[in-house]
């Protein structure tokens, strides 16, 4: 989308925000001068967030206490591009797999370049804007797997032939099906090269797959109840976890996008205005009458007008069936997904899962302006509720973060009775305080977040990294408000145990330009901004992928650090380098790797997406920003999965 929904915020709390918190903490002469090092980063081993550079560190710059035998990164960092391509370092190779509309089997409907396929025919293809993304290796192979990939959101103006311009029920059917999550089985050949093949496993589930609820919260709540008795299908689909019993894990994030009503009578509930439903104010944000005044109007899908599933005065309850974490069993195709619902409502940007004691740990971040930190733990060591035919992730408690000035931080639960959250206080149970999350959240006081995104555990330390995309609302640790360039944060709970309920932060880099902000702790060869996507792999790098809002991207704050990309940091050593750049109008999202770590799968998302910098697509000309990646002077852009292979055979990024 050419806008990010996200960065609109609907937390009217007065909590602390953890951009005030951090300026209370430390003073931008101390971050400037690295003087973390001291002040902060003890329980790390020392160094400065500031010591980030965008080549190889020198020994002075180094302590000895942080350097290895060999560096983490051994290729040469790239530049900033504004290609419409995908480039990797030399001494790498890019190959496109699985574009959108991919038949899921050789018998299946082709692709049409015109758009012009089906709604069933859709149903039967890879679906539109990949994104989080699962490896899961077949005998545990790093050359056959089922790759498990999310699709967050349809692009109308590429889906359908005449655009979006007029909205018809087969049209929300395939932008539906354009939804959700495939499954697809994928080979290296021994030239290796990868591909799709023909499995049982292929399958895809969309936005009308039937879905299961398990855990405090069930398909019969009377919040839940709606016209349908069946519910159906998972939307907004961002990031994903993996689960050490070998599930996927799907997000649902922006679900509030989708609904709607023109009826003017209908006024949203506490409930649906803290989780993002507006009703348009009689006048628009630039003055003059506003002829939506009095609808709720959702992120431009209309689907409203042409299905009443989606219009909120006809099916109210249905928007409370989405906004959770949802389960799917790769290895049994006929399996019905599971929402989990003991995880929480709220706008989920990933789900990353690790162990402790044998307990199941899942944080999740909700990715809205000043929204929360979240994170589930098992109530018993996983193995014994398998043992039991259960479930780990409907046993246990969801807490919440607040952080605090000192560096220290707690987790506060989010169980009925505790605190503010009892029945006296209008909380009924514990399912009432998971479907209103974002609510018992504000009440217990959580610590405000500029875009909490994806999070990933350092498999070495335990250690937790967040990055917070960007945001507005109170002045970041450098001191910017809008902070239009965003940040990373990372903490050590106690103990190094994952299930505790305290911890230490810090601030771990401040993207940006330095020439447009010299408060930013990055280089002027590793300058970036948007961090987004991230993985910690077991050898401590941490992968970094930017999604730089395509109304920004390019331009202003933006314009010298060209098309997205992704980035990879050596946290001991402190160096930071690009190692893909995307083409035009494209986010950098997904990221997976089989066993060997010799190969990595990514994905491009929206390419040649509405961006303000480049140029707007039409149905008559969708490849006004971009035509990657097949280059059809007739076709149109693709999201696709991009695999990367080191040319010798080695791991990525050594």
């Amino acid at each position: 989308m050419s806008f990010d929904p996200d960065d609109l915020g609907s937390n009217p709390s007065d909590n602390p925000d953890l951009q005030q918190v951090i300026a209370q903490r430390f003073s931008r002469r101390s971050l400037l001068q690295g003087g973390l090092g001291v002040a902060a980063l003890g329980f790390l081993g020392g160094g400065s967030a500031a010591l980030l550079t965008a080549g190889p560190a020198s020994a002075q710059a180094v302590p000895a206490a942080w350097r290895g035998s060999s560096p983490l990164l051994g290729f040469k960092p790239l530049k900033v591009s504004t290609l419409d391509q995908v480039v990797v370092p030399d001494g790498y190779s890019a190959q496109v797999l699985i574009p959108w509309g991919t038949p899921l089997m050789s018998t299946g409907p082709a692709w049409k370049k015109d758009a012009s396929n089906t709604a069933a025919e859709q149903a039967q293809q890879v679906g539109f804007n990949h994104d989080g993304m699962s490896y899961f290796p077949i005998g545990g192979s790093s050359t056959r797997g089922l790759l498990v990939l999310n699709h967050e959101y349809v692009d109308q103006v590429m889906l359908f032939p005449d655009g979006d311009a007029v909205i018809t029920a087969e049209k929300v059917k395939k932008a539906l099906a354009g939804h959700g999550v495939t499954v697809i089985e994928v080979r290296m050949d021994n030239r290796g090269r990868w591909t799709h093949v023909d499995s049982t496993s292929n399958r895809r589930i969309t936005g009308e797959t039937p879905m299961a609820f398990s855990g405090p919260v069930s398909l019969s709540h009377p919040m839940l109840q709606t016209s349908d008795p069946v519910a159906r299908g998972t939307l907004n689909n961002c990031a994903n976890g993996q689960t050490p019993w070998g599930t996927y894990l799907t997000c649902e994030e922006n679900f509030n996008g989708y609904f709607g009503t023109e009826d003017t009578s209908f006024t949203p509930n506490a409930l649906e205005a803290r989780y993002g439903i507006r009703k348009e104010t009689t006048t628009l944000s630039g003055g003059g009458a506003n002829p939506n005044a009095g609808k709720v109007l959702d992120f431009g899908y209309r689907w409203y007008t042409a299905d009443a599933r989606f219009d909120l005065a006809k099916n109210r309850n249905e928007l409370n069936r989405f906004g959770w974490v949802v389960e799917i069993d790769p290895s049994k195709p006929d399996s019905v997904p599971v929402k989990r619902t003991a995880l929480g409502r709220f706008k989920h940007e990933s789900v990353a899962m690790t162990e402790s004691g044998g307990r199941v740990v899942a944080y999740s971040g909700d990715d809205e302006n000043r929204d929360y930190v979240y994170k589930f733990v098992g109530s018993r060591a996983y193995s014994t509720i398998l043992a039991e035919e259960k479930s780990p992730l409907d046993e246990g408690i969801l807490y919440v973060a607040k952080f605090n000035a000192d560096g220290s931080g707690v987790w506060l639960p989010l169980a009925h009775g505790s605190g503010p959250l009892t029945t006296a206080n209008g909380w009924a149970d514990q399912a009432d305080v998971l479907i209103r999350t974002r609510l018992a959240a504000d009440a217990v006081g959580a610590t405000k977040l500029h875009r909490p995104e994806w999070i990933s555990v350092d498999p070495r330390t335990k250690d937790v990294y967040l990055t917070l995309t960007n945001g507005s609302g109170a002045p970041t640790v450098s001191g910017r408000d809008p902070d239009v360039y965003g940040s990373i944060v990372r903490w050590k709970e106690t103990g190094g145990d994952n299930t505790a309920l305290t911890f230490a932060w810090e601030p771990f880099l401040l993207a940006g330009d330095p020439q447009k902000d010299n408060r930013t702790t990055v280089t002027e060869a590793s300058r970036f901004g948007s961090p987004d996507g991230i993985w910690v792999d077991p050898d401590g790098r941490v992968w970094i992928q930017t999604d730089i809002s395509n109304s920004v991207q390019r331009a202003g704050a933006y314009e010298r650090i060209g098309n997205n990309q992704m980035l990879v940091a050596d946290p001991d050593r402190k160096e930071l380098r690009r190692f893909l750049v995307g083409p035009n109008g494209c986010e950098i999202t997904g990221i997976a790797v089989t066993p060997d770590r010799r190969t990595m799968f990514v994905n491009i998302q929206h390419p040649g997406e509405d961006t303000r910098a480049i140029g707007t697509p039409t149905a008559a000309d969708p490849r006004k920003v971009s035509n990657w990646p097949d280059f059809d002077p007739t076709g149109r852009p693709r999201p696709a999965t991009v695999v990367i292979r080191k040319q010798d055979g080695g791991v990525i990024g050594t």
